[in-house]
């Protein structure tokens, strides 16, 4: 019996030896050995001590806490502390990046949580799950929006400036969107792209009419004014296409510098300025003329 227990413990310790380098292997085993031992003293204390060669001060000595304990991660919804305004704008930043990248389908909460540098608990913290999270990128910005296009529609209406007319309507519009991406941050160039992307899609016309149509209402109130002849039927005809160029040449793809071999650039916004307008408004009154000409109007 003495010479299987020296040999086991032989055994044990030998393990150990081999372990060295891998330290929590070895603790895992110490523990267990530590914890079987311990059972088997309390359990049988007129028992002889443990067997001959087993060093059990070495396994405490091992098992003893190294430095400076790890703190434990909180579990559980977060500290408002930790889920403080600034989390929720660095989740927004890298959710509209991300979005515009690889649309809604493309993107995890993990993968938003990772590039904001913030726990992804704390999007569900702030917006219930990744479509509220979605809803939210597109609600902070649109509400400036918003105000910068009625503002800029009622400073043209308002202004006094001579007649109102259809490329007015269409540059005091469209200009506001143009200047933000200009100067309002990089952030601007992300949303548009965003908002490009989901028109185009079966579902993103119902989040474009819940955030947008009251500014399109507007524009189509003004056009009435400059083209009181004109049905408003004609007026929608026309904004749906003008929104199509339009946010193209906002999104930025870069296609008409690959396309023109280098002689366009989608990213020189004062150029497209120029040419957005001319070509949204130049593009609207052809339209409705060539529709009253016809007689469909």
């Amino acid at each position: 019996m003495k010479t299987r227990a020296r040999s086991a413990a032989a055994s044990v310790n030998s393990a150990f030896a081999e372990l060295a380098d891998d330290a929590p292997a070895a603790a895992s085993i110490e523990c267990c050995i530590s914890r079987l031992f311990r059972h088997t003293i309390a359990a049988a204390p007129d028992r002889p001590p443990i067997a001959e060669g087993f060093d059990l001060k070495r396994v405490e000595k091992r098992l003893a806490p190294r430095g400076k304990k790890r703190k434990p991660r909180p579990r559980g919804r977060p500290r408002r502390a930790d889920g403080g305004a600034e989390a929720r704008r660095r989740l927004l930043d890298a959710a509209e990046e991300l979005f515009a990248e690889r649309g809604f389908y493309g993107v995890t909460t993990r993968q938003v949580a990772d590039s904001a540098g913030v726990d992804d608990a704390l999007i569900y913290y702030h917006f219930k799950n990744k479509s509220a999270l979605f809803d939210a990128v597109f609600e902070r910005r649109a509400g400036l929006l918003m105000t910068a296009r009625h503002d800029s529609l009622r400073a043209y209406v308002t202004g006094g400036g001579g007649p109102i007319t259809a490329p007015g309507a269409i540059a005091a519009f469209i200009n506001p969107m143009i200047d933000l991406s200009q100067k309002g941050g990089g952030g601007w160039k992300s949303y548009f792209a965003l908002v490009a992307q989901i028109d185009n899609t079966p579902w993103g016309g119902e989040i474009i009419h819940r955030f947008f149509d009251p500014s399109v209402q507007e524009l189509i109130d003004v056009l009435q004014i400059a083209l009181p002849g004109v049905p408003k039927r004609e007026l929608y005809w026309a904004y749906n296409f003008l929104a199509g160029a339009m946010m193209l040449a906002l999104s930025e793809t870069e296609r008409v510098d690959r396309l023109s071999a280098g002689l366009c650039h989608s990213k020189d916004l004062d150029a497209v300025r120029t040419r957005l307008l001319n070509y949204c408004s130049g593009g609207l009154l052809a339209r409705v003329t060539a529709e009253c000409l016809s007689g469909r109007a």
